[in-house]
């Protein structure tokens, strides 16, 4: 900072943010149920036994059910076959009382992921993955399920600079398909100049420096530095990295040097607590969508 000075920057609290949006679905799915008698309905596959994946879709059936919502969970053993899960998709897509289908990943070995996410009908796909979700984000269509993670960190950030993002200058550190495409896209459809970076970036820090919205999700801990932040700027870190602790143990950490950059930011997402809990609420958010498609009914306000 100038002249030795620091100034904290603001902490964009996601725990109170998701509780917020999960209020808000709760509200949305009480008059889905009483103005036109329908209850929107999650359904979870989960194969194999991935400890990690266990606790995510234990998490989404507690909050699904928390929403006001049907909670439909399927568990199948790792040597599953990829036919057995593909009719198991297919019996889902066919269910009316189904509105979004999650398959967790990732998939054991054997399983084509990509095959599998293309098997869910693209309306009830509530990740947001399939190609022809993509396409629709992609094309600025209004009629898509947009990926959470990504969902999240926008709704963040409309909420910060009180809903006009345009004008604003914005990179996105990492171009998965996952977080970093989808970010992109998003950022464009509100008016902002984006650029995308990765690495072979040149000069990646130069970049990062003229950015009024800064989005890292490239998996390095710690990646981007405090010197790297352009004074005052919005940073939105979606990394979740476990590093060893000197005693041993381990903590996590994003892809920002947190405390560094929080000397310079203006607003800064924790690790933990920041784009984390974004995402199962706006899974959540994506299944009160998909029920209003699916039933041409206007979607309440989120």
């Amino acid at each position: 900072m100038d002249g030795g000075q620091s100034a904290q920057a603001q902490i964009i609290d996601g725990k109170a943010f998701a509780a917020g949006v999960r209020a808000r679905v709760k509200t949305a799915v009480d008059t889905l149920k009483a103005e036109h008698g329908v209850t929107p309905g999650l359904a979870v596959v989960l194969v194999g036994e991935d400890p990690a994946s266990q606790v995510y879709v234990r998490n989404k059936g507690k909050q699904t059910v928390e929403a006001g919502m049907q909670s439909f969970e399927y568990k199948m053993p790792a040597d599953t076959s990829q036919e057995t899960l593909l009719a198991k998709v297919e019996e889902l897509n066919a269910d009316p009382a189904v509105n979004g289908i999650l398959v967790q990943l990732p998939l054991p070995p054997h399983m084509d992921d990509q095959a599998v996410i293309t098997a869910i009908d693209p309306d009830k796909d509530v990740d947001g993955f399939h190609l022809v979700n993509v396409g629709r984000l992609a094309t600025g269509s209004k009629d898509g399920l947009i990926p959470c993670t990504p969902l999240g960190c926008l709704l963040m950030l409309k909420d910060h600079f009180g809903g006009d993002l345009s004008g604003k200058k914005a990179i996105v550190v990492g171009r998965s398909n996952i977080v970093g495409k989808p970010m992109f896209n998003l950022l464009l459809q509100e008016s902002c100049t984006v650029m995308v970076a990765h690495s072979r970036t040149a000069d990646l820090p130069a970049e990062c420096r003229e950015a009024d919205i800064l989005v890292a999700a490239v998996g390095r801990p710690e990646m981007i530095q405090g010197d790297w932040i352009k004074p005052g700027a919005v940073v939105i870190d979606v990394g979740i990295n476990r590093i060893e602790k000197p005693d041993g143990g381990t903590r996590l950490v994003g892809d920002v040097d947190f405390q560094a950059a929080s000397q310079v930011a203006g607003a800064i997402t924790p690790v933990p607590g920041g784009v984390g809990p974004m995402t199962i609420a706006c899974l959540l958010r994506n299944t009160v969508t998909a029920c209003c498609q699916q039933n041409g009914l206007p979607e309440p306000p989120m």
